[in-house]
């Protein structure tokens, strides 16, 4: 399984590769092409979500930002994310974040 991740924070990095250490970091959606699983930061990365499904129609495209921003979480779902998550719910547990399908 291919899994890439749009992270540019080191921290997050750290914890997200712990979890899942086979995890590939990219700067572009064009990267995730061919991906299996796609995590994207929506406070970094959240512009990029419909360039990342267009690159990987196929992809699980799991999404974590801030618990109040709720209009970025709608609009990662309008342009193609799987789901949106907390950051603190998507650090609990990583790996299930990617494996689990939570209702959107």
């Amino acid at each position: 399984m291919r899994i890439c991740a749009l992270v540019v924070d080191l921290m997050d990095r750290s914890r997200i590769s712990a979890a899942v250490p086979d995890i590939t970091f990219v700067r572009d959606a064009a990267a995730c092409a061919g991906a299996d699983v796609v995590i994207i930061d929506l406070a970094r990365s959240g512009r990029h979500v419909r360039a990342v499904r267009s690159a990987a129609p196929a992809a699980r495209i799991v999404c974590f930002g801030p618990h109040v921003d709720e209009e970025g979480a709608s609009a990662a779902l309008a342009d193609g994310a799987d789901v949106v998550l907390p950051r603190s719910r998507f650090f609990g547990d990583p790996a299930g974040a990617i494996t689990e399908l939570p209702p959107r």
